[in-house]
């Protein structure tokens, strides 16, 4: 999905000062500030952002930047999100010498020679041009091959839109890539594929009135029986009890025993 063509503010121009950098870092000198969060503010200048340069962590997501010249003097940046906005380039990002991951899906990057500009970065091993989960990409994702491309261009990066293409886990996500190729319908001519068929009979899983046993009814038969006299046994032994207990107790008398 392309960036959205209006943002809350952009009819305004937005534009960063020392006042709005001060009040979102806390830090009374712009030297000193570390990290900003500068998310969804209907940014279109980013005014005098450059002045931060002590700079590691930034976020400047879902504004309406077209350009990032101000970025160039942050060498110690290290982390940098400009998804959601206009870009069309990146080339005052090749300064950033200390950059180590960079997300700018949802921009306006059309072909994989725009991030050539970020060759020399010997540091950036996470790229991010494509963001499925928020529909963010970049016009140069429609090519089926961006992928390879990208990873020729900048063969340094370890994680390209959240796939491991080198190191512990690569050959994983390369096993996943192959399968989705293979899954995809050919318009070539190919052999033909057999259809599917269950694996077990026509009613196999269907369940089966109950059948009568004759073996079973007489184990039902004797267990009855058994219970029975079981029952009939307890009788006589209750009806013995209360006679013995009539012989050796005197008449009108409790019956009791002192041991």
């Amino acid at each position: 999905m392309e960036p959205q063509g209006e943002k809350p503010g952009e009819a305004d121009g937005v534009r960063i000062t020392p006042q709005m950098l001060k009040s979102c870092s806390g830090e009374f000198a712009l030297e000193s500030v570390l990290l900003l969060k500068l998310r969804g503010l209907g940014l279109v200048d980013l005014g005098c952002l450059g002045e931060c340069l002590g700079l590691e962590w930034l976020d400047l997501s879902g504004n309406a930047l077209t350009q990032l010249g101000p970025l160039a003097s942050l060498r110690q940046l290290a982390v940098l999100n400009v998804a959601n906005n206009r870009l069309t380039g990146l080339e005052p990002l090749a300064a950033c010498e200390n950059l180590q991951s960079l997300n700018v899906a949802g921009n306006l990057l059309a072909t994989p020679s725009q991030l050539q500009c970020l060759a020399g970065l010997r540091g950036l091993e996470y790229l991010r041009l494509r963001d499925p989960l928020a529909r963010l990409s970049n016009p140069l994702c429609t090519s089926p091959s961006y992928w390879t491309v990208v990873r020729e261009l900048l063969p340094g990066l370890k994680v390209i839109d959240s796939e491991r293409v080198t190191g512990r886990g690569s050959e994983f996500y390369q096993l996943c890539r192959d399968l989705d190729c293979s899954l995809q319908p050919s318009s070539s001519p190919g052999p033909s594929t057999t259809e599917a068929q269950p694996w077990v009979e026509s009613g196999y899983w269907e369940s089966w009135p109950p059948r009568s046993s004759s073996i079973l009814e007489e184990a039902c038969r004797q267990f009855q029986d058994t219970v029975q006299e079981c029952r009939d046994l307890d009788r006589q032994a209750a009806d013995s009890l209360a006679q013995a207990e009539q012989l050796l107790s005197p008449a009108g008398t409790a019956s009791s025993f002192v041991f």
